[in-house]
């Protein structure tokens, strides 16, 4: 199993690239940063100056969407980063939902995000590929590998990743919801005459390592992750929107807890202490995260391992951004390479 670290652009930037130096001395092999250009720093700034103070990392978004940049800025703009620092990038990409939602428009539809996913990989690569009906090409692109990952939930979104992508992002760590969502991608890629094994899975979630297993560590580490079921739960709550409660289309365990949600403003969003999210039970804060001392998390990454996850990635948006690093450099990651 690979491990990847997933940040906020926050200032100052040199922090971004500090942690992304440790989680590197620490094993970890991707560096991720979120895309929403009105909440945080621009990403790609940041992201060479990542790869130019690291040796091995592979860097990408998490996520970006089809619909805040064009599409052969995006491609360029990777491509530029492979043939500076060797091939060292992923595309991750989604609908947007930060990133679209705070600037006044609604996220991308999927057959954008489809048509975005091969125009950019394509571009990236050196091929041609029509945008908005002219044929482009990137003449100077040597080389170039770029492999494009997308995040997705629900049933459609699902089968788009595994006909397309070539990678998985689950962003929450349920075990159950894990095999229910692998299960889909891996039916579409094979539908779609791929090989089904050929789709990198990758599951984010925050991970927060405690000393002992005691209810006061426990405690503490669910108020530092909570935020992650309100922002999990935006998507949640599109899904519910197009398909219905109990629709058999979607698992009532990823849907029914956003009931009581109100509403969600994203100044707060994905920050610990976030205001908005008071509606998420400690149940899905222990199902969605990984919290106690490192057997807890091993125990639980064995059995994700076990249904066929390659990367975890670590939300790492709280209180102990470099001890919890630290925790999975001297213990979990050594276990599970």
């Amino acid at each position: 199993m690979d491990f990847g670290l997933v940040l906020q652009t926050d200032p100052p930037a040199s922090d971004v690239i500090a942690l992304m130096q440790r989680a590197e001395r620490n094993g970890f092999t991707h560096g991720w940063t979120f895309d929403s250009a009105v909440l945080w720093q621009e990403p790609f700034v940041i992201h060479s100056r990542i790869l130019d103070h690291t040796d091995r990392l592979t860097v990408g978004t998490m996520v970006t969407n089809p619909g805040t940049r064009t599409w052969e800025v995006t491609a360029s703009t990777f491509a530029t980063l492979n043939s500076m620092y060797g091939n060292r990038t992923v595309c991750g990409i989604g609908r947007g939902d930060s990133a679209m939602r705070v600037a006044g428009r609604r996220p991308n539809t999927l057959a954008r995000v489809a048509e975005a996913i091969d125009v950019i990989r394509d571009l990236a690569e050196g091929r041609e590929a029509v945008v908005d009906g002219v044929p482009l090409r990137l003449p100077w692109v040597e080389d170039g590998r770029l492999p494009v990952w997308m995040a997705a939930y629900g049933p459609k979104a699902l089968a788009l990743a595994g006909e397309k992508a070539d990678g998985f992002i689950l962003q929450l760590a349920d075990v159950f919801l894990t095999e229910w969502m692998v299960k889909s991608v891996r039916d579409a890629a094979e539908r779609a005459g791929r090989d089904p094994a050929s789709v990198t899975v990758c599951v984010a979630a925050p991970a927060y390592v405690t000393a002992d297993d005691s209810a006061e560590a426990l405690a503490h580490a669910r108020e530092q992750c909570r935020w992650f079921g309100g922002m999990v739960g935006n998507h949640v709550a599109d899904l519910v929107g197009r398909y219905g409660e109990h629709s058999g289309l979607v698992p009532d365990e990823l849907t029914a807890y956003v009931k009581q949600r109100q509403g969600y403003d994203y100044a707060h969003h994905g920050r610990a202490g976030n205001p908005d999210t008071a509606f998420v039970p400690d149940e899905i804060v222990d199902r969605f995260c990984l919290i106690g001392p490192p057997q807890a998390h091993l125990a639980k990454l064995e059995a994700l391992r076990a249904l066929g996850v390659d990367q975890f990635a670590v939300y790492d948006m709280h209180d102990a951004k470099e001890a919890t690093v630290d925790a999975y450099g001297e213990h979990v990651i050594p276990a599970l390479r």
